[in-house]
Parts: structure tokens; sequence; C-alpha cells
């Protein structure tokens, strides 16, 4: 059984999500213990648990401790990952798209096409964005030979949630890629989208977008973000995402939800300042991709290196995890990260 202690480096519920997605992966058992010891609620919350709980179905595992709030659980996975159509329901305005990233990874290596709806929250803090996933992660994984989309029906907001994501998965038939992201070049057209539900009245969208371009433009940036008023949302809500590639292919991207005193105008800018700071870097991935890369590029065959804004405590556990539970080593020297991947296929791994 492999033995997480979840309070190690960043001590987040990402330790216990990809965990479980790649016990799920190898067939292995799990035991996590102190999940999330360090915040200010420890233990699961809904949105981690609902995760685990996906997982769980859909390789007929079994989940022991599966409960909000629980500091330690034993997960064992069943003996296949299936495909087909799953629907999961968080029940509350827990995130969807970190449910979504969890259920993608032994999803990219099931036995079929897999699609997923999912119901809960889709734009909020300390989460992906929607946005951010499709116009980010996707591409560079799609580089690396992995097939995801990502549709959006319906935008959920704090706190009551219910908006609707649909993931589509198409399995690997070969280890993935690896990636070689080392110089950012030259920026072009920054691109974006402001969304705004049940504020159309209020001109939410056009002011975080008017925002966001005013800052941008003024350092010289060409601007691309189009603004979306939508009024199917359960409630009123909004969200900002703007992301550049370059003519090198890195990609940086930047996004902020909207929340209760939260100004329009100032999460345009904030959103704006956030990309900036990024690409001065000279960074080739965003802050936010600069961690979630890093389980994938441990899965491929091969060795990814890529230049990232900042080493933080999100990267360090990622590399953790990756060599705890797959056996692939990394360093880190001056903001280029760098994984050997251990070419995992179909539940096969010669380095595993």
């Amino acid at each position: 059984m492999i033995e997480i202690d979840g309070a190690t480096h960043s001590g987040s519920g990402a330790i216990v999500r990809y965990s479980v997605a790649l016990a799920t992966l190898l067939g292995w058992p799990v035991r996590i213990r102190n999940i999330r010891a360090s915040r200010d609620k420890p233990g699961l919350r809904p949105q981690h648990l609902w995760a685990l709980r996906a997982c769980s179905r859909i390789c007929s595992g079994r989940l022991e401790g599966g409960e909000v709030g629980s500091r330690e659980i034993e997960y064992h996975p069943g003996p296949s990952i299936s495909s087909g159509d799953f629907s999961v329901d968080v029940g509350t305005a827990g995130s969807t798209t970190l449910l979504a990233f969890t259920l993608m990874i032994p999803a990219l290596f099931s036995s079929g096409p897999s699609k997923f709806r999912l119901t809960g929250g889709l734009f909020q803090d300390f989460a992906p964005s929607p946005f951010h996933m499709r116009h980010c992660l996707f591409p560079l994984l799609e580089r690396m030979g992995a097939s995801v989309q990502l549709e959006v029906e319906r935008p959920g907001y704090y706190p009551k949630g219910q908006g609707r994501l649909v993931m589509e998965v198409q399995p690997c038939r070969r280890p993935l890629t690896p990636l070689s992201l080392l110089r950012q070049g030259s920026v072009g057209l920054i691109r974006g989208f402001s969304l705004a539900s049940n504020l159309r009245d209020l001109r939410v969208a056009e002011r975080m977008a008017a925002g966001c371009r005013n800052v941008l433009e003024e350092r010289g940036c060409k601007t691309d973000v189009r603004v979306m008023d939508e009024d199917s949302a359960v409630q009123k809500g909004a969200a900002l995402m703007v992301w550049t590639e370059t003519d090198t292919g890195a990609l940086i991207g930047s996004d902020m939800a909207g929340a209760p005193g939260r100004e329009s105008g100032r999460i345009g800018k904030s959103v704006a300042r956030n990309l900036i700071e990024d690409l001065r870097t000279g960074a080739a991935v965003d802050r936010h991709l600069a961690d979630q890369v890093i389980i994938f590029a441990a899965l491929a065959k091969g060795t990814t290196s890529y230049k990232i804004p900042e080493i933080t405590d999100h990267v360090r556990s990622n590399l953790w995890l990756a060599e705890k539970i797959l056996g692939a080593r990394s360093e880190v020297a001056e903001n280029v990260v760098t994984v050997h991947g251990v070419g995992f296929s179909h539940g096969v791994s010669g380095s595993v």
C-alpha cells in the first residue's frame, strides 16, 4: 500500500486528488493521512470527497473514511478503469473543474472514450476556471498526445453552484510525449473572455474587460477580450480570463472569479497585472500550468523541461508526489522544471 502524508509541502487537497487519481491508474491501494492538516477547515471538503468517490466509481473501487472532515482515508482501486458516460452532482458550489482534472488522469488511460457531466461550481477562487483549462492546459496536453474537450453548459458560482460542465476524454493509445518549453518567445495577441451572469444591466462583463484592456494596452499589448452576458446561471456571478500563445508555443494565462465586494474594473486590472507579472519572468507557462503539467510530464515517455514563473509549494508537492507514486525523477534549476517521465501506457509502466 502507498503511504502518503497529506501535510507534505503545500498540504493541499491536490495531494489527495492526485494520489487517488494515480492510484486508480496503477491499481494500487493508497492510504492518505494528515489530510489538509494545516488548513482552517482540515480534512476532506465536499469537492475532494466527490473526486474520491468519482474515481472509485469509474474503477469499481472501495473508499474507507470517505466523509467530509476525514483526515485519513484508504482507497482500494478496482481492477480496471471503465469508460462511458458518467454524471456527478457535487450538490454544492464545490469545484467541478477540480473534479474534472482528477477524473481526466485515469480517463486518459481507460479502455474507451468517456464523457463526464459534472454539476456544481465552475468559477471560484482556488480552482482552475474552465476557460483556463480549455485554452491553456488542454492545448499543452494535446501536444503531448492527449485529447480532452470541455464545454460550459451553464455557469455556476459560489454559493449556489448548479453550473454544468461537460468533459469528453479520448483514451491515449500510446504514452504521452514530453514537452520542451524553455523560451517564452514573442508575445502576440492577448485573447480573453469576460463573463457575467444575470448582471447585464450593471455592465459587469464590459467593465471587467475594459479594466483588463486598459492595463494591457498601456503596455503596448494587442487585445481581443470577448464580452459574454448570459442569464442561465441560477445566481449572479462573473469571471474573467485572458491568455496568450507566443511564437515559441509558450502559453500564459490569468483569470479571476467575481465575488461580493470585488469591483469589476479592479478584477480586470488584477487579471491583466498577473498576466504581465508571469510574462516578465520569461516563463513559458503561467503560475497555474507550472504545477498542473507535472503529473502529465511524469506519465510521459521521455524528459519534459519547461520554464516557470516561480517555484511554489504546489510545484514542490506535485514533483514529490510524482516521484513518490510513479518513480518519476525531477530537478529544478533557475526556474526550469525537468521531469523524467516513466512512459505510462494502458496500466503498464516499466519504471513504476
